[in-house]
């Protein structure tokens, strides 16, 4: 089966490499025990917001398929990753070593032997205060509890009902998914409104603690600016959502990816 790993990378020389050999490592190991009798072909493409500390090149180094996205935005840089990935399988990761590589191969086996659609890391259950800022916390509490009022209709399949971290950057997903979601955002609210839209559609979503780590390098994030930007779609997406069709399992015509 062929997978894909991608990774959205600005300025994460000093990080990368650690990132891109730590995944090998463990999908190597994975293809060994976990996927013995059926080994996954991974690519790993690293999608670089045009970087100029050497992190395309670092990359690169280390085996992987650098496509350079000089149009800013973490969820422009999904979406031109969506588009060019081959793989059955596609899962995701930050560049910076928060989330941990080496989990990747677990997740996938968990996707296929639990016949799920989308799999999505939690990094709050087991969250160490010290990998997540004060401000960054009370963000994402506030992004959580709104997606548990305004959304809970759509939360009916999701174990416990909760959406426990609707702002993870780690998931694995099969790609078919993308042919029943709508995807419109190019900057941080990708991620939400990319689970939301696997929620809406009906399709099979769980998530897995994580452990979370300290970032390597300077926050890129601005906890008010960012979670402003976040709120505020959230509201939008679910006025829009009453303009819908009643029939959210229907596949949903999918914007230009690139």
């Amino acid at each position: 089966m062929r997978a894909s790993l991608l990774i959205p990378t600005l300025n994460e020389a000093a990080s990368i490499g650690h990132v891109l050999r730590t995944f090998r490592s463990s999908a190597e190991a994975a293809n060994r025990t976990l996927f013995a009798a059926d080994p996954l072909d991974w690519e790993i493409l690293v999608v670089d917001g045009a970087s100029t500390d050497g992190t395309a090149a670092v990359a690169a180094a280390e085996g992987a398929r650098v496509l350079t996205e000089t149009r800013r935005g973490y969820g422009r840089a999904y979406r031109t990753g969506f588009a060019a990935a081959t793989g059955e399988i596609l899962a995701t990761l930050d560049g910076d070593a928060t989330y941990p590589a080496e989990r990747v191969p677990e997740f996938v086996r968990y996707l296929l032997d639990h016949d799920l659609d989308f799999l999505s890391g939690d990094r709050l259950t087991l969250l160490n205060r010290a990998a997540m800022t004060t401000e960054h916390r009370i963000g994402n509490w506030l992004l959580n509890f709104t997606v548990r009022i305004a959304y809970h209709r759509y939360l009916a399949a999701v174990p416990g009902r909760i959406l426990r971290d609707s702002q993870s950057g780690m998931w694995v997903f099969r790609r078919r998914v993308l042919d029943r979601v709508r995807l419109t955002q190019d900057g941080m609210p990708l991620s939400e409104e990319l689970k939301l839209e696997v929620l809406i559609r009906g399709l099979r979503f769980q998530e897995l603690p994580i452990a979370y780590g300290e970032r390597w390098g300077a926050p890129k994030l601005s906890s008010w600016r960012d979670g402003r930007r976040n709120l505020g779609f959230l509201f939008s997406k679910r006025f829009a959502l009453t303009r819908e069709s009643p029939d959210r399992g229907d596949p949903a015509p999918n914007p230009e990816a690139a």
